[in-house]
This record gives structure tokens, C-alpha cells and sequence, in this order.
């Protein structure tokens, strides 16, 4: 006689084999969603989320960007956590290997990339505004409007032609989706590190503020092609701004006639008007010329003590001066220069 099945037993065997079952196909799914590798880079590739931007936004960027194996598992996470709610901006790096739950990690927290802005020797602002929009995520001309803009400049203690001052050349670090006023009050914090109280000092003893030391710098920096020469031009024209002299600088000339491919000054380039033409005006230009290195400001501010209030560049082309200090024997040094551009045919 055939022994009676349990039902209870067998219902608890059936419940058990579904859970089984419903188990063996739930791991799989777990694991690819929460534990397995889901970038679909060899190298680091970096996702920007603008200011601002949608889920949809960063779903399109993603998929641009080829940067997921399975965006299926990734968004089923992200609705989970609602990261639709909790988008930031920045600029997030997707290395190989990284999980949904390490991504959501870090675009939840905002842990993005600093870039690194380097800049030196820009000569107008447009370019500084192109340079730096280039790395950042603001647009030139929300940055060159706050330039131009003479409220916002004077709230800092400058004007719209002496404000390039405020940029000290170095390398900074800051994050990607910095905006264009957020960037300048950052670089008016360095300028205020760098303007100590012994830059400070040194400039008052030279009766000039920080913005004419760095103005002066940009001419310093514009005819030195060697460092080394950096102080004792300084002496020179703190010397010719003491006697009350022009300047009577070339760079000026070049950038008052908005022309850098001018490599001979000639009388039509002299007579050009412009306040930054220091062979019609006398003093500093009101503003730079160029953004001046440190190494030329330092230089302003710890020049060679000399005599001389004349140079030119010497005719062997090897980017040194004769300097003097007399008209004669600038005179001298000038015409040997002149002939040394005829042999070579620059006539302009």
C-alpha cells in the first residue's frame, strides 16, 4: 500500500523549490547591478555634467560617451537611489572596473576631478577669457562681460584696463564646473596672497601700487627674451619714470597698433594713437600689455640698481641689450642694430 504524501510538507517543498528557483535567477541580476564591472573604458574617460542638467541629460552624455557596459542594471540603480533628485554638477572620472554602486557613489557625492588652469604670458584679455573657458565650464563671454563690466571690477578695487593685473600667472586647481564669477573672486584671493607685506612694501618704496608695478612688469616682461636681464631693465625704466622721461617702449608700440607680427618699429607705427603708445605719453600705460610673469613683477620690485635710461637689442640677435646711458652711446648702439636688420632684409 502506497504511503499518503503530507500536503503540508509538499506544499513547503514546492514554496521552497520557487524560492530556489526565484533565488538562482535573482544572484545573477544582483551581481551585474551592484557588484560587477559596468564601465565600458580601457582608460580614464571623464563624464561633465553641466550646471543645471537633467537625468536626461546625463543619460545622453552617458550613452555619447560609450562609457557603460549595461546601462540597464546602472539606471535601475539610479532610480533605486533616486539619483534623479540628486544630480551635481562636475567633471567625474570612469575608470576600468568601477561598479554601479562605486559611479552612483561618486556622482551622488559630487567626488569629482579638479582640473588644473595654467596660464602665463596671455597677452589680451580675450585670450585669457578663450584660455580659461577652454578648461572650465562658464563660457567666454560670461567671463570677458565681467571684465568689461566696470561696476563689478570697481567693487574689487580695479578699473576695465588695469583688472588683467589681477591675474598672477601660476597653475591652479579648481573644479570644472567653477562659474565665471565664482573663478574671479578665486583669482582675487591669490592676488591678495601674493600681494604680501613685503611685495607691498616694496612697491610703496617705489611709489608705485601693485597694479603699476605689474603694468610696468608686462613692458619688462615684453622686452626681456632672457631672464636674466629682467632687473636691470626694471632699473631702467623706474629710472626714465623718475626723470620724468617717456618710456619710449616698443612693446607699447606693438600693442598699440594691435599688430604682433610687427617685428621693426618703424616712424608710422610710432605715431599711432593710443594711450598705451609710450612714445607719445609719458608714465605707465593704463594698463598692461601683457600678463606678466612673476619672475618680472619680483624683478619690478627688486630691480638693478644702474644709471642707464636707453637700451637696444643687441645686433648679434642673441636676445641680450646694450643698455646706456647716454644718448650718444645709444646712438651708437641703435645704429648698429638698424644695420644688423637691413643685412638681414626685416623691413617691417
Amino acid at each position: 500500500m502506497a504511503k499518503k504524501i503530507n500536503t503540508g510538507t509538499s506544499v513547503a517543498l514546492i514554496l521552497l523549490a520557487i524560492l530556489v528557483i526565484t533565488g538562482l535567477l535573482t544572484i545573477p541580476k544582483a551581481y551585474r547591478k551592484y557588484i560587477k564591472s559596468n564601465t565600458a573604458v580601457n582608460e580614464k574617460t571623464y563624464l561633465y555634467i553641466p550646471t543645471g542638467a537633467s537625468f536626461k541629460q546625463v543619460q545622453d552624455s552617458i550613452s555619447k560617451n560609450h562609457l557603460l557596459i549595461d546601462s540597464s542594471t546602472f539606471y535601475d540603480l539610479a532610480n533605486d537611489r533616486e539619483y534623479s533628485e540628486k544630480i551635481k554638477a562636475g567633471k567625474y572620472p570612469f575608470k576600468k572596473g568601477m561598479n554601479n554602486r562605486e559611479i552612483l557613489n561618486m556622482l551622488i557625492a559630487g567626488n569629482q576631478e579638479p582640473v588644473q588652469l595654467a596660464f602665463r604670458n596671455v597677452r589680451l584679455k580675450s585670450n585669457f577669457a578663450a584660455l580659461a573657458s577652454k578648461k572650465l565650464e562658464f563660457d567666454s563671454a560670461s567671463f570677458a562681460r565681467l571684465l568689461d563690466s566696470t561696476a563689478f571690477v570697481k567693487s574689487y578695487g580695479f578699473t576695465t584696463e588695469n583688472v588683467y593685473t589681477m591675474f598672477i600667472p601660476n597653475s591652479y586647481e579648481m573644479y570644472w564646473n567653477t562659474s565665471a564669477k565664482e573663478f574671479f573672486e578665486r583669482m582675487n584671493k591669490e592676488y591678495t596672497t601674493f600681494w604680501n607685506a613685503d611685495r607691498l612694501q616694496k612697491a610703496g618704496a617705489l611709489n608705485l601700487t601693485p597694479q603699476q608695478v605689474t603694468i610696468l612688469a608686462s613692458i619688462v616682461d615684453s622686452e626681456a627674451l632672457i631672464d636674466e636681464e629682467m632687473p636691470t631693465i626694471a632699473g631702467l625704466y623706474l629710472n626714465r619714470l623718475k626723470k620724468g622721461m617717456k618710456l619710449e617702449a616698443d612693446p607699447t608700440v606693438i600693442f598699440a597698433n594691435n599688430d604682433f607680427s610687427i617685428r621693426r618699429v618703424l616712424n608710422r607705427h610710432l605715431s599711432k594713437q593710443s594711450p598705451y603708445n609710450t612714445y607719445l605719453n609719458k608714465g605707465l600705460p593704463p594698463g598692461p600689455i601683457t600678463m606678466p610673469s612673476i619672475k618680472a613683477i619680483d624683478a619690478v620690485l627688486n630691480p638693478k640698481a644702474n644709471d642707464y635710461i636707453y637700451m637696444c637689442a643687441k645686433e648679434d640677435f642673441s636676445g641680450y641689450h646694450n643698455f646706456a646711458s647716454t644718448l650718444k652711446e645709444h646712438l651708437v648702439n641703435a645704429k648698429k642694430f638698424q644695420q644688423a636688420l637691413n643685412q638681414r632684409n626685416i623691413k617691417k
